[in-house]
Protein backbone atom coordinates (compact mmCIF):
# COMPACT_ATOMS: atom_id res chain seq x y z
CA UNK A 1 0.00 0.00 0.00
CA UNK A 2 1.27 3.39 -0.18
CA UNK A 3 2.16 6.04 2.06
CA UNK A 4 -1.76 7.93 1.13
CA UNK A 5 -3.68 4.82 1.15
CA UNK A 6 -2.23 3.99 4.88
CA UNK A 7 -2.59 7.78 6.49
CA UNK A 8 -6.65 7.41 4.50
CA UNK A 9 -6.66 3.82 6.42
CA UNK A 10 -5.55 5.10 9.51
CA UNK A 11 -8.23 7.87 9.73
CA UNK A 12 -10.98 5.96 8.47
CA UNK A 13 -10.69 3.02 11.13
CA UNK A 14 -11.31 3.73 15.33
CA UNK A 15 -9.97 0.29 16.61
CA UNK A 16 -6.41 -1.14 16.56
CA UNK A 17 -4.05 -2.96 18.22
CA UNK A 18 -1.97 -1.50 20.73
CA UNK A 19 2.07 -3.51 21.07
CA UNK A 20 4.05 -2.46 23.93
CA UNK A 21 7.10 -4.66 25.44
CA UNK A 22 8.28 -4.76 28.77
CA UNK A 23 11.30 -5.87 28.68
CA UNK A 24 11.70 -8.58 25.92
CA UNK A 25 8.27 -9.18 27.30
CA UNK A 26 5.69 -8.46 24.11
CA UNK A 27 1.55 -7.05 25.34
CA UNK A 28 -1.32 -6.51 22.71
CA UNK A 29 -4.26 -4.93 23.36
CA UNK A 30 -7.43 -3.22 21.75
CA UNK A 31 -7.34 0.85 21.64
CA UNK A 32 -10.10 3.14 20.56
CA UNK A 33 -8.38 5.81 18.77
CA UNK A 34 -8.42 9.10 16.38
CA UNK A 35 -6.07 10.50 14.20
CA UNK A 36 -5.47 14.15 14.05
CA UNK A 37 -1.70 15.01 11.94
CA UNK A 38 0.32 13.13 12.79
CA UNK A 39 -0.69 11.33 16.03
CA UNK A 40 -3.15 8.96 17.44
CA UNK A 41 -5.38 9.95 20.97
CA UNK A 42 -6.05 7.43 23.11
CA UNK A 43 -7.72 7.25 26.38
CA UNK A 44 -6.93 4.88 28.82
CA UNK A 45 -7.33 4.31 32.84
CA UNK A 46 -4.15 2.81 34.90
CA UNK A 47 -3.26 0.02 34.26
CA UNK A 48 -0.54 -2.71 32.07
CA UNK A 49 -0.29 -0.84 29.32
CA UNK A 50 0.32 2.19 30.33
CA UNK A 51 2.82 1.23 33.07
CA UNK A 52 4.46 -0.71 30.41
CA UNK A 53 4.63 2.76 27.77
CA UNK A 54 6.09 5.07 30.40
CA UNK A 55 9.11 3.05 30.60
CA UNK A 56 9.37 2.03 26.78
CA UNK A 57 7.72 4.62 24.53
CA UNK A 58 8.25 2.48 21.28
CA UNK A 59 5.25 0.93 20.20
CA UNK A 60 3.68 -0.27 17.18
CA UNK A 61 -0.26 -0.25 16.29
CA UNK A 62 -2.04 -2.72 14.00
CA UNK A 63 -5.06 -1.22 12.03
CA UNK A 64 -6.86 -3.60 9.67
CA UNK A 65 -10.06 -3.85 7.68
CA UNK A 66 -11.35 -7.40 6.82
CA UNK A 67 -14.08 -7.98 4.22
CA UNK A 68 -13.17 -11.88 3.95
CA UNK A 69 -10.83 -13.91 3.60
CA UNK A 70 -9.57 -12.64 0.52
CA UNK A 71 -9.99 -9.16 0.62
CA UNK A 72 -8.44 -7.34 3.24
CA UNK A 73 -6.00 -4.20 4.31
CA UNK A 74 -3.58 -4.15 7.15
CA UNK A 75 -1.43 -1.26 8.35
CA UNK A 76 1.22 -1.47 10.94
CA UNK A 77 2.52 2.28 12.34
CA UNK A 78 5.58 1.97 14.50
CA UNK A 79 5.06 5.34 16.81
CA UNK A 80 6.09 6.74 20.08
CA UNK A 81 3.80 7.52 23.16
CA UNK A 82 3.16 10.68 24.81
CA UNK A 83 1.55 11.09 27.95
CA UNK A 84 -0.84 13.81 28.53
CA UNK A 85 -1.13 13.43 31.71
CA UNK A 86 0.90 16.93 32.92
CA UNK A 87 -0.60 20.26 33.14
CA UNK A 88 2.40 21.10 30.52
CA UNK A 89 -0.36 18.66 28.17
CA UNK A 90 -3.43 20.49 29.06
CA UNK A 91 -4.06 21.91 25.32
CA UNK A 92 -3.39 18.78 23.90
CA UNK A 93 -5.27 16.66 26.43
CA UNK A 94 -8.44 18.88 25.76
CA UNK A 95 -7.90 19.00 21.85
CA UNK A 96 -7.77 14.37 22.14
CA UNK A 97 -10.64 14.90 24.70
CA UNK A 98 -12.79 16.71 22.22
CA UNK A 99 -11.83 14.82 18.86
CA UNK A 100 -12.74 11.02 20.96
CA UNK A 101 -16.29 12.93 22.32
CA UNK A 102 -17.06 12.68 18.43
CA UNK A 103 -17.31 9.13 18.62
CA UNK A 104 -20.16 7.59 20.76
CA UNK A 105 -18.97 5.27 23.30
CA UNK A 106 -15.24 6.70 23.25
CA UNK A 107 -14.48 5.70 26.45
CA UNK A 108 -15.98 2.51 27.22
CA UNK A 109 -12.40 0.71 26.78
CA UNK A 110 -11.15 3.01 29.67
CA UNK A 111 -14.35 1.54 31.43
CA UNK A 112 -15.29 4.91 32.81
CA UNK A 113 -16.31 8.05 31.25
CA UNK A 114 -14.81 11.22 32.26
CA UNK A 115 -16.75 14.41 33.09
CA UNK A 116 -15.08 17.67 32.97
CA UNK A 117 -15.14 17.72 36.74
CA UNK A 118 -13.20 14.61 36.93
CA UNK A 119 -10.51 15.33 34.02
CA UNK A 120 -9.41 18.45 36.05
CA UNK A 121 -8.86 16.84 39.69
CA UNK A 122 -5.24 16.12 39.49
CA UNK A 123 -6.29 12.65 41.52
CA UNK A 124 -7.94 11.79 38.63
CA UNK A 125 -6.88 8.37 37.21
CA UNK A 126 -8.54 9.32 33.92
CA UNK A 127 -5.24 9.23 31.18
CA UNK A 128 -5.57 10.51 27.44
CA UNK A 129 -1.94 9.69 25.48
CA UNK A 130 -1.17 10.36 21.56
CA UNK A 131 1.03 7.88 19.49
CA UNK A 132 3.29 10.04 17.02
CA UNK A 133 3.35 8.06 13.94
CA UNK A 134 7.27 7.98 13.30
CA UNK A 135 6.88 5.23 10.10
CA UNK A 136 3.82 3.22 8.59
CA UNK A 137 3.58 0.40 6.22
CA UNK A 138 0.77 -1.56 4.69
CA UNK A 139 -0.64 -4.59 2.73
CA UNK A 140 -3.71 -5.73 1.05
CA UNK A 141 -4.70 -8.09 -1.42
CA UNK A 142 -4.60 -7.47 -5.02
CA UNK A 143 -8.96 -8.22 -4.97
Amino acid sequence: MSNDECIALIKRKWLARLACADGNVPYVVPVQYVCAGDKLYVFTLPGKKLKIMRKNPHVCVLIDQLKSKHSWKSVVIDARFIDLSGEECREEKDQAWALLAQHSDWWEPGGLKPTAKLADNRSSTHTFFALEIIDVSGRKTKS
